[in-house]
């Protein structure tokens, strides 16, 4: 029989697991434990001592690690899932920002940012940045608020209007105030404000950016977006004054090198969202450029219209993509690469602590340390042989680990996830919310557009002459 979730507020920890704490100096304890009490972590050790009436986790043969942080996640579009799995990037902008984004009401915005919570914990991300650029009404941009502060887990509301422009948008006052309403709400993480900067030489973007910065909140920008936000956002926004410590540059793929000197010099940080970056074309992921420059990267999902929503996903595609690089520029010069750059160990970082140093929050969340929440996750799966033997257990978070092995979830000490099944949160009364509002959109576009764009048309395309033909009465090639 499962054992019994552990009550409210009680005392756990967990016992004889290898820990990843992701402190300053990545310390591991092959066999060790992690203590958490009122809501926080109170010690990390050997054979912890601990309070009468604690539950006790069997960790052996499991990692424990901090809860994962997810910089850049359009939640709202999670009641699309799968959706556009074959769009390019001009596809996604026509659908959502030209014809149909339109058509999403607050109650789908809120319906998307529900079961995108939901998906986000079942997968270890115990803190998540909805990068909400649907809110083009106040109406829409209280319920995505609500939404969150309601769901199990931490979530930072990225304030965002796709429809709209920042320098209108952010002069509202129903929306200052639902921004600082989510800026001060207990039941959330803090705010930030979402927007671009294609590159228009009057800087019109100026009080959206006077407005995070007298609100004491961060920009999230995308930046590096082939054919749409590249060098010149960045340049015009050092050349006001706004690019500020902090300030988060979502895949900042198409950039040059003074954009990334820039970027480095004024203590921002980058999103990597490297399943987008190579589907969609914004780019090559960077993270090669970010180690060059010393730019600190956290991990992002960016929509589940398209990508997987998890950072095991986001980890191992980024490592991947870091390294196939590092071969193919290599194999130009003739060259052969015999030792990675990019680590394991270093996706792992970025997955954790990267997160929490890019919303601000490292000396609450990102690492498993004494005074810090209680945002632990356990990795392990005693029926499954892909969990053993853990040898390198970085390598086995990267490369071997997926959501189904995320056993244990706790948020501020709370239990969410237990024994691998979601145990927070209203997943039926979310999945209900869902269905109407699939119905509702299916509706609102008429079968035949449903159809076509879930199956957007596949171009002609040249195939070009192959002199070596095989064959048929042998095994021989000829020409």
């Amino acid at each position: 029989m499962p054992h019994p979730v552990p009550q409210p507020k009680q005392a756990i920890v967990f016992r004889n697991g290898i820990v990843l704490t992701m402190d300053d100096v990545h310390t591991v304890l092959p066999e060790g434990d992690v203590l958490v009490v009122d809501g926080r972590i109170a010690a990390v050790g050997n054979d912890l001592a601990v309070p009468e009436g604690t539950y006790e986790i069997d960790a052996k043969g499991g990692i424990v690690m901090p809860g994962m942080v997810d910089t850049h996640r359009h939640m709202w579009q999670t009641a699309m899932r799968g959706y556009g799995a074959d769009w390019t990037l001009t596809q996604y902008f026509v659908w959502y920002y030209l014809e149909h984004g339109m058509k999403f009401r607050p109650q789908d915005v809120a319906a998307g940012n529900l079961i995108s919570a939901l998906d986000a914990l079942e997968s270890g991300v115990t803190t998540t940045v909805d990068w909400s650029h649907g809110l083009r009404t106040p109406e829409h941009g209280a319920a995505a608020y609500e939404a969150l502060a309601t769901s199990p887990g931490r979530f930072v509301l990225g304030y965002g209007n796709l429809a709209g422009a920042p320098w209108e948008w952010a002069q509202d006052p129903e929306v200052r105030r639902l921004i600082e309403n989510a800026r001060d709400d207990s039941r959330l993480f803090g705010a930030q404000l979402a927007f671009d900067v294609p590159g228009d030489e009057s800087f019109p973007e100026r009080p959206a950016f006077e407005l995070a910065r007298e609100l004491g909140i961060q920009v999230t920008t995308h930046a590096g977006v082939w054919g749409a936000t590249n060098d010149n956002g960045i340049r015009l926004m050092y050349e006001n004054g706004f690019m500020d410590p902090g300030t988060i540059y979502v895949h900042a793929a198409s950039l040059g090198e003074e954009s990334y000197q820039r970027i480095a010099a004024t203590g921002g940080t980058v999103s990597l969202s490297t399943e987008s970056e190579q589907t969609c074309g914004q780019g090559y992921p960077p993270a090669h450029a970010l180690r060059r420059h010393g730019i600190p990267a956290s991990l992002s999902v960016d929509t589940s219209v398209w990508f997987s929503a998890d950072m095991f996903s986001a980890m191992r595609t980024t490592i991947g993509a870091d390294r196939s690089l590092e071969h193919y520029i290599a194999h130009q010069s003739d060259q052969t690469i015999t030792h990675a750059l990019i680590r394991v160990e270093d996706v792992v970082d970025w997955a954790t602590r990267g997160g929490a140093v890019a919303i601000g929050k490292l000396d609450q969340i990102g690492s498993l340390e004494a005074g810090k929440l209680g945002d632990v996750l356990l990795i392990k799966n005693d029926d499954s042989p892909t969990m053993s033997p853990i040898l390198n257990p970085y390598g086995h978070v990267v490369y071997q680990a997926g959501r189904g092995d995320v056993d244990t979830v706790l948020v501020g000490g709370e239990v969410v996830k237990w024994g691998g099944k979601l145990v927070a949160g209203d997943l039926k009364g979310v999945k209900a919310r869902l269905e109407d509002t699939v119905a509702y959109l299916e509706g609102a576009l008429g079968d035949e557009t449903w159809k076509a764009g879930m199956n957007p048309e596949i171009p002609e395309v040249e195939i070009l002459h192959n002199p070596y033909q095989y064959r048929k009465e042998g095994s021989t090639l000829s020409r």
